[in-house]
Order: structure tokens, then sequence, then C-alpha cells
């Protein structure tokens, strides 16, 4: 048994984590400033449901909820934490480039009527240099980023899977019914049980951000043959 779609309901819990331009600058053009990490934002209140009356549970019909496994779990909420950090880090790191993108772009402004038009032009074109430059490092931070992302969610998925298998045999479960279930008698609702293995089995492990910019070793030259 395999539960393929593990990760990809994990990647919805997982914070979202995007970098866009903060540059307030008149050359080059402006973009907005980047959100917030989804985990840093409150959550919209979720509208109230009305009482529930359960029928009474289906032997040998379970449910799991990968979601909730993936995110409320101690290391789900470590891994979620971490990207939340590392992301941080990076729009931290790009926001220097914005900043001084933006005071090159305003001193030309305030220089304007010492310059001659060639000194602007050309200061306005080193500018775009850099501007498109940094445009093209946040695509790579994003890139970096998501991939630490998934990367980590698939090490959680690596040591659930296993789990949720041995709770299903354990609950004599002859089906498991996932994502797309909208209500059932929790009595065959096996996600805690899942979530208890997990936390007993991890809690925490070490990950950074994935390097994208860091060129491949070349490959070992074949052995010459005589």
């Amino acid at each position: 048994m395999r539960f393929n779609k593990t990760l990809a309901v994990a990647a919805g819990a997982a914070a979202v984590l995007a970098f866009a331009s903060v540059v307030a600058a008149q050359t080059p053009p402006a973009a907005p400033r980047p959100a917030a990490p989804a985990a840093a934002r409150p959550a919209a209140p979720a509208a109230a449901l009305p009482q529930v009356r359960h029928g009474p549970a289906i032997p040998g019909l379970c449910t799991y909820d990968a979601g909730k496994a993936m995110k409320t779990s101690e290391v789900g909420k470590y891994v979620i934490g971490r990207l939340n950090q590392i992301a941080a880090e990076a729009n931290a790191e790009l926001q220097a480039e914005d900043t001084a993108i933006k005071n090159e772009a305003r001193a030309i402004d305030a220089a304007g009527p010492t310059l001659t038009a060639d000194a602007r032009e050309k200061r306005g074109a080193d500018l775009q240099v850099r501007y498109n430059a940094n445009q093209r490092k946040k695509q790579l931070r994003q890139a970096e980023v998501q991939q630490t992302e998934n990367k980590a969610f698939m090490r959680i998925a690596q040591e659930l899977d296993p789990i949720a298998v041995g709770v299903y045999q354990a609950r004599n479960c002859s089906i498991l019914l996932g994502e797309g279930v909208m209500l059932s008698n929790p009595a065959m609702d096996i996600t805690d049980q899942v979530i208890v293995g997990l936390n007993a089995k991890i809690k925490s492990f070490t990950f950074n951000r994935e390097r994208l910019d860091t060129p491949a070793a070349a490959p070992a030259a074949p052995p010459r043959t005589n």
C-alpha cells in the first residue's frame, strides 16, 4: 500500500515561500513588496459548521488526513518554522541589493540637472544591468526555497507513510479514504494515531537551503585505454 498523494497534500500545508521585488526605484520599474510566508499570516476564520450527527462507524472503513498529519505533527511544525526562517534569510539577502538599486536610482534622479545625457544614460544602463541580475537572483532563491521545501516534506513523507500503513493494519482497515472526504464518523479516522506514531519517531532534522548557484562538479574523465 502506498500513500502516493502524501507529499501533494503536504504542499498545501507548507509555508508559501515566494520572493517578489521590493525595488521602489523609478529606474528600473517598481514591483510589489514580498508577501509574508503563509504560516506567518493569520488564517481567515472558518465558517461555523452546524452540529453534525454521525451514523455508526463502518467496520473496515478508515479515513486519514495526510495534510493534518504533516502540519500538526511536531516535525511538521518544526519544518514549517525552519522554512519560514530560510525564506526570511533569503529575503534579507535580496533586500540589501534592492535597497542599493533604489538608492542609486534616486541618486541618478537627484543628479539629473548636473549630468550630461551620455553620463545619465550610462548610469541608467548600468543600473538596469544590476536590476536584471537581481531579478534573476530572486528567481534562483525562490527555486532554492521551493526545492528545500519539497525535500523537507519528502523526508517527512518517508517517515510518515510506514506509520500510516502500520496503523491501517492495526485498526484492521479494509479501505482507507484520504482527501476528498467532507465528513465522516471520527471513530473511523486514524490520523491522530498516525500523528502520535510520527511524534514518537521524529521531532526534527537538520536541513539548510538548497543551493542551485553552485556549479556541479565536472564528471571524472574516463580512463584512457592504450
